[in-house]
């Protein structure tokens, strides 16, 4: 009975892979019946058209297809009732969903292609300012460039300036000290001229005595 079970389970799975999905045509309401017939039970009072349903069994002698509905239940249904694709009113509706999206679309990409002028238009007025600013700092680092070559020749020339002073200084200290000797002998032969000069009058107060006359040797003669 399992083994019975199981072969009926794979028939089914096997059919139903194999089975192909079709649409009902244009029409109102198909009712599904037991049977390949008008005289057959009706198992489904109507299938909507543009229902998409499985079609599991077609008979082209009695032009009648075996099909499963979503909701599971299956049934016969005249074969002239499916078609392959899906029915006008809803390819026309899948249209215009399509339409619908591709205006969005379309609105999007203008909202977006605005936005992009926009910030396109700001990007060039930027760039342009960026420009004038970019002359700007060209002709301020010309002129820190002629500064800084200024400042390096006038520190060449101040280091000049304080080699020479330098050496000025110098000069001025060996005249300095030449003057300083100068003085230094000076004054030496001012004390020695003093002294040449107290020594003198010592010595003409020795000699002026001894060669005065005598009065008194006189008186005597």
């Amino acid at each position: 009975m399992k083994t019975l079970t199981l072969i009926f389970s794979l028939l089914l799975f096997s059919a139903s892979a194999f089975a192909q999905r079709m649409y009902i045509d244009d029409t109102l309401l198909v009712p599904l019946r037991s049977g390949e017939g008008l005289g057959f039970r009706i198992v489904h009072k109507g299938v909507k058209s543009g229902l998409s349903v499985e079609v599991l069994e077609t008979n082209t002698n009695s032009g009648y297809s075996k099909v499963r509905e979503p909701s599971g239940v299956e049934g016969w249904l005249p074969t002239r009732y499916l078609v392959s694709e899906p029915i006008a009113r809803d390819r026309l509706a899948a249209a215009e969903q399509k339409l619908e999206k591709v205006e969005e679309q379309n609105k999007l990409l203008k909202t977006e292609l605005a936005d992009l002028k926009k910030e396109s238009t700001a990007l060039k007025t930027e760039n342009e300012r960026y420009f004038r600013e970019n002359g700007t700092l060209s002709s301020k680092l010309e002129e820190i460039t002629e500064i800084s070559k200024n400042s390096i020749h006038l520190d060449n020339r101040n280091r000049e300036l304080q080699e020479e002073n330098q050496h000025l200084q110098n000069e001025l200290d060996l005249v300095q000290a030449d003057n300083q000797r100068l003085k230094d002998n000076k004054e030496s032969d001012f004390i020695l001229l003093g002294a040449g000069l107290v020594a003198l009058g010592v010595f003409i107060a020795m000699i002026v005595p001894v060669m005065k006359p005598n009065k008194k040797r006189d008186s005597w003669a």
